[in-house]
């Protein structure tokens, strides 16, 4: 099993349970998994002074027969998504190595391992 990792900028004062039916979605729109048991792991402030968007971060397990399509974003949106699978200690080797420098998949990896989920 695998997880799936997703922060979502939620913008308003809308349930906890609409930011993971929004999470649900954006990750089946984005990578072509239908997951379910979305869990919200946390929330954080990227740059606390000069931006006050809050992200809400999820996890949520997957297999392969939860693939229901190609993913990618949405043509009318103008997303062109490439969808990497890589092993978990190989993301982790690329934090390192500096190729992964986007702070909300760092930080979700970061999750990952510190509660020894993978």
């Amino acid at each position: 099993m695998s997880q799936a990792c997703s922060s979502r900028p939620v913008l308003g004062s809308s349930i906890k349970t609409h930011h993971r039916i929004v999470s649900a979605e954006k990750t089946e729109e984005e990578t072509g998994y239908q997951i379910k048991d979305v869990k919200k792991i946390f929330e954080a402030y990227m740059s606390p002074g000069s931006v006050t968007e809050i992200l809400h971060f999820f996890i949520a397990e997957y297999t392969d027969n939860m693939k229901v399509g190609n993913g990618g974003g949405l043509e009318e949106e103008g997303e062109h998504i490439e969808i990497m699978e890589i092993q978990f200690q190989d993301a982790l080797d690329m934090i390192e190595k500096g190729d992964i420098k986007d702070g909300k998949t760092i930080m979700l990896l970061q999750y990952i391992r510190l509660h020894h989920l993978l």
